[in-house]
């Protein structure tokens, strides 16, 4: 009888084993040196997003960045209302683009809504 439970428990540890493995390298994100990049260019041109974790585009929009999200300037209105309501913003995401002088977009100008990573290429003038 012990030899059995000795078995079954060899065989549910294993198992739970696996399923962290497998499970943890599911939400393991990949690098991307050139996604890296852009968002990299997109900070050094100060072009913010503001958006709200609530909100499902902004959430895609995230998700399109995968791992290299975190170097983009990011604002959660939520947490800084003042901030945003200063700022006009008025749906999420919004992108503003500061006084640069480069890209397809006015200086000062704001993208509401999700846009595409071409989209951002392009009104960002960085490389995708």
């Amino acid at each position: 009888m012990t030899k059995n439970i000795l078995i079954i428990s060899i065989t549910v540890a294993a198992g739970l084993i696996a399923l962290l493995i497998w499970g943890g390298a599911k939400n393991v994100e990949k690098i991307n040196p050139a996604m890296d990049s852009f968002a990299q260019c997109l900070a050094s041109k100060n072009i913010t997003m503001y958006g709200a974790k609530w909100c499902s585009y902004c959430q895609k929009q995230k998700a399109d960045f995968g791992a290299s999200f975190k170097y983009v300037p990011y604002v959660e209105c939520l947490e800084n209302t003042k901030q945003c309501l200063d700022l006009g913003i008025q749906g999420y995401p919004t992108w503003i683009f500061p006084s640069t002088g480069s890209g397809q977009v006015p200086d000062g100008e704001k993208l509401v809504g999700y846009q595409g990573l071409e989209k951002l290429a392009e009104a960002s003038g960085c490389k995708l």
